[in-house]
């Protein structure tokens, strides 16, 4: 069953603080948490079931951007400007940083617009700026989605404004989404996402987010609301090394949006312990390498690798490497080229990626001659 989208629009945070517990399904229909140092669910319901993200959006258009910025396409001192007739439709619309009708901003400015206080203006402006059109845009939003493995999401504008229902997404795709905004562009989302304010033009604006400033470790990332599909949040916090990433949809309030985000988060730190099991870079395993300058390849960690379970639990644990090889040449370092599984019992499998510590070039005639006749003598 999908939740459609009617009006979108702003609102304030409520401030109360509140004790741990899991959101029931009256207060919040959709809700999953993940621990994402380990890829295991510590909590889901409904996380398959699609809705409208509503400004929610914005952090795939984020995530866009930065992927771009990466690629070297786009680049933050680079200056756009708004054409009339977006300006005509989007001043004062819903939540906006304000843009003139003859603005000249700079990328990062309408990043920080984005990611800060959900300047639906911005989001247009980034969006014809970079590639002349929102269709162009959207289309990228929707290929770069399906490349992280958000295959039930759909993106039909870049702020995730009521479209009848053409925007949806998932909890589940909305957790993939944020896990690969941060281990992707750890600096970007440090230095963009979850600021406490924002100032553009003389005009200062506070971040809706319900947990920066509220909750230890929380760093972002995006709240969304429609009168229909109601209050929802894509949430994270990090302590300690282990990071936990939230999504709610459907809360009734605001007020209630930031109570059950505080204790959701809350009851994900204090009901589980975790125990460290590699650091960034640790060598895992090894991975035997086909037609490569070597015969192998160190299987790294790109992140601080922890295991979740109850409290007070000491439960059975299986931990293994998955590749499918052995891996071809050429390899590139830092690419994803297996998984660590992480099986702990009473809990749902789960996985995080494992990198290729060096680059592996092809081998040459002499090389591939080598390589074949060591593997005859194996």
């Amino acid at each position: 069953m999908m939740l459609f989208a009617a009006l979108a629009a702003c609102e304030p945070i409520g401030l109360s603080a509140q004790e741990p517990a899991v959101p029931t399904d009256s207060e919040a229909p959709i809700a999953m948490l993940v621990d994402i140092s380990s890829g295991q669910v510590l909590h889901q319901r409904e996380a398959n079931r699609r809705f409208v993200p509503a400004s929610m959006t914005k952090a795939m258009t984020t995530f866009l951007a930065f992927e771009l910025m990466a690629e070297g396409t786009l680049q933050p001192a680079q200056i756009m400007t708004i054409r009339p007739d977006t300006w005509e439709e989007w001043n004062g619309r819903g939540s906006t940083m304000w843009l003139p009708a003859d603005a000249r901003v700079r990328v990062d400015e309408l990043l920080r617009g984005i990611t800060t206080v959900s300047a639906n203006d911005a989001s247009m402006v980034l969006a014809e700026g970079h590639f002349g059109s929102v269709e162009a845009w959207t289309d990228a939003m929707n290929a770069k989605a399906l490349s992280i493995g958000m295959t039930n999401s759909r993106f039909g504008t870049p702020n995730g404004w009521p479209d009848e229902g053409k925007t949806f997404t998932t909890a589940r795709d909305l957790v993939a989404l944020a896990d690969a905004m941060i281990s992707r562009h750890p600096t970007k989302f440090a230095n963009y996402v979850g600021q406490s304010e924002f100032t553009f033009n003389d005009i200062t604006q506070s971040n809706r987010d319900p947990m920066i400033g509220q909750v230890r470790g929380a760093d972002g990332i995006k709240t969304g609301y429609t009168n229909e599909s109601g209050f929802g949040f894509l949430g994270t916090a990090k302590r300690n090394g282990r990071r936990l990433v939230m999504v709610i949809a459907g809360a009734e309030s605001q007020r209630a949006r930031a109570r059950l985000s505080r204790s959701y988060i809350e009851w994900g730190f204090s009901a589980f312990d975790a125990r460290r099991l590699y650091g960034e870079g640790d060598e895992v395993s090894v991975a035997r390498v086909q037609g490569g300058s070597i015969r192998s390849v160190a299987l790294v960690t790109d992140r601080p690798v922890f295991m979740s379970f109850p409290e007070g639990e000491d439960p059975i644990v299986r931990i293994s490497v998955s590749y499918d090889g052995p891996l071809r040449a050429p390899i590139v370092a830092g690419s994803q080229v297996a998984t660590l599984q992480i099986d702990v019992a009473g809990m749902e499998p789960a996985s995080v990626p494992l990198i290729a510590k060096d680059d592996v070039a092809k081998a040459g005639i002499f090389g591939r001659l080598l390589n074949g006749f060591a593997g005859w003598v194996s």
